[in-house]
């Protein structure tokens, strides 16, 4: 029987065509198979709320955690530098200024401090324990409980550069921000693969907020022109239309992540009420480090005792810094300060908001000032749980 001879060259010829053809298929074929998802190495907590909420003292329940890279506020910067915008042509730079803190990307800040700069510079800086212990500070050690002033003194010119230095050696990046007032506007943020962020929404009794936005009219005014759109004016809320713009985003804010949510929001939103927080702190603050994949330690957990069971509820020097008070106290007080009207006036701009989050509204000073009356409304059984979100309802 005759054999037919195949030249070599002829064959290899095949079996490259065959494999290249191969490498093809199989590329084609898992192009369409399900990628395991990579988490990113860190952690990215967002702490979303408004200003003079208890925002601050919730900052510092996570900047005092060994494992917590913490900035209170990094788009202050922004609003600082751009303060004839609104906030709602300011969103897309604070958007993109605290993906890149996340990333521990600090060049972000070029664009708003151009000179050369220390650790002083920043915002808030010493608000954030990791700045004030290694590898951005020397002075004290990851596991201290660390004061604000102490910090001041000891560490504010160090160069800028320990920013991201630091930022880079933690498990847990977090930040707090009172300039969001739409969420949708995280949504980039929430589906950026690069990032591993979770939400904290924290709010407050409105008429609260309002009793200690009283203390601080000065040092809100520039805020207030930006959330009012006036151009660079700086405003006295007078009217309250501040608040009402604040109680409309927590309301959006919401609605937008327990009515009909995005898949993408499963597991990464949580809101805590400042006077649940208050009552009963460890319960609340366990639950808010779960969230974020944290342990509280002994020695924070003394600490939180420490700082809220104080004597009274805290100066008005004090509006800005967190000092032992009696957080209940601080959280009821405006019972018994506001004038009735002004406290009409604030369920009038606030009343969606108040609902919704759960206060009761008072309908005589008589109401307002009976302490046994408790306007926090328990938590609603049939309160959004991802466990039973059926998107057809």
């Amino acid at each position: 029987m005759a054999r037919i001879r195949i030249p070599s060259t002829v064959v290899i010829l095949f079996v490259t065509v065959q494999t290249g053809f191969l490498l093809f298929m199989y590329a084609r074929y898992s192009s369409f198979m399900p990628q395991a998802e990579e988490k990113p190495s860190q952690v990215h907590i967002l702490i979303l709320s408004s200003w003079r909420s208890g925002s601050s003292f919730v900052g510092q329940l996570f900047s005092q955690h060994p494992s917590v890279f913490y900035l209170m506020e990094p788009a202050w910067h922004v609003w600082v530098t751009m303060s004839q915008n609104s906030a709602k042509v300011l969103h897309m730079a604070v958007r993109d200024l605290v993906r890149s803190v996340f990333l521990c990307d600090m060049s972000v800040f070029d664009a708003y401090m151009p000179w050369k700069r220390n650790l002083s510079d920043l915002f808030q800086w010493a608000t954030s324990r990791a700045l004030c212990s290694a590898p951005a500070c020397d002075s004290f050690q990851r596991t201290d409980i660390t004061s604000e002033m102490a910090c001041k003194t000891l560490c504010g010119r160090y160069p800028f550069s320990k920013v991201e230095e630091a930022c880079k050696t933690y498990s847990h990046v977090v930040i707090k921000e009172v300039r969001f007032f739409d969420l949708k506007v995280l949504y980039p943020l929430l589906t950026d693969p690069s990032l591993n962020l979770k939400i904290i929404h924290l709010v407050r009794d409105p008429r609260a907020v309002v009793k200690s936005r009283e203390q601080s009219v000065k040092a809100l005014a520039r805020d207030n022109g930006i959330v009012l759109s006036t151009n660079g004016t700086k405003v006295e809320d007078s009217k309250y239309k501040v608040m009402q713009e604040v109680c409309r985003s927590h309301v959006q804010i919401y609605e937008t992540a327990t009515l009909k949510p995005p898949n993408f929001l499963k597991n990464r939103y949580l809101m805590i009420r400042f006077e649940d927080l208050v009552r009963d702190p460890l319960s609340e603050i366990s639950e808010m480090y779960k969230f974020a994949d944290l342990n509280l330690t002994p020695r924070l957990k003394n600490w939180i005792y420490n700082i809220t069971h104080g004597q009274g509820p805290g100066k008005k020097k004090e509006a800005f810094k967190i000092t032992s008070r009696d957080a209940v106290s601080v959280s009821q007080a405006w019972r018994n300060v506001l004038p009735f009207q002004k406290v009409k006036k604030v369920q009038e701009v606030c009343k969606g908001a108040i609902n919704m989050l759960g206060y009761q509204l008072v309908d005589s000073e008589k109401e307002q000032r009976d302490l046994t009356l408790d306007l926090v409304l328990p938590r609603r059984q049939n309160q959004f749980s991802w466990l039973s979100f059926n998107p057809k309802h």
